[in-house]
């Protein structure tokens, strides 16, 4: 049951706009954005983030994706890991690769790059934050300062979402816990508070 109730989609036409745009890049409307929507221009302001923090950009928006999956994986966030690895098959991602991502480290799907990536996403999604200088300079090998900034975006853009939806217990909406439910259930995913009542 979440904490506070999302309002319903219908009772907010002033701000479709903002719900049509979330809806096509995500394929659903997550329950986030309509508990947000009780304070509208906190809604409106991270939608705006949201969307350039995950925009294709110098960085591939599959990987993008991968970040925020193992950012919200070592924060321990269910409902960002359903969506963020759906998000990820949607938009392309390796189904084997997509599969590993919980093994990034030894699988050999995963380029170095990547790796570099994903282990600055791990490191960064604990508390305290265990990114090292040697894991910064290894991203520094494959990534420039402008991609290393999209990536860190990525991974803070998550923690704003890792805390809000683990705090609120958002509610996970039907086709992204459906997803889940049967992928990521035999690397350990569990629903807990984020599913259905």
């Amino acid at each position: 049951m979440p904490r506070v109730e999302p309002l319903p989609r219908e009772s907010l036409p002033q701000y479709e706009d903002t719900f049509r745009a979330v809806e096509a890049a995500l394929g659903v409307l997550p329950n986030s954005t309509l508990t947000m929507a009780r304070r509208p221009e906190i809604m409106e302001a991270f939608a705006r983030l949201n969307a350039v923090a995950m925009a294709e950009g110098e960085v591939g928006g599959v990987l993008k994706q991968l970040i925020a999956t193992v950012v919200s994986s070592a924060a321990g966030c269910a409902y960002c890991q359903a969506h963020t690895s759906h998000v990820a098959e949607q938009r392309g991602a390796d189904a084997r690769k997509l599969a590993a991502v919980w093994d990034f480290e030894a699988n050999p799907l995963f380029t170095d790059a990547e790796r570099a990536a994903l282990r600055v996403a791990r490191g960064a999604g604990l508390t305290p934050n265990a990114v090292t200088d040697e894991d910064m300079a290894e991203l520094a090998r494959y990534f420039s300062d402008d991609q290393i900034v999209e990536i860190v975006a990525v991974i803070a853009n998550f923690g704003f979402l890792n805390r809000w939806n683990d705090t609120m217990a958002t509610q996970l909406e039907r086709s992204p816990l459906t997803w889940a439910t049967d992928h990521l259930q035999e690397h350990g995913w569990k629903a807990g508070k984020h599913g259905e009542d």
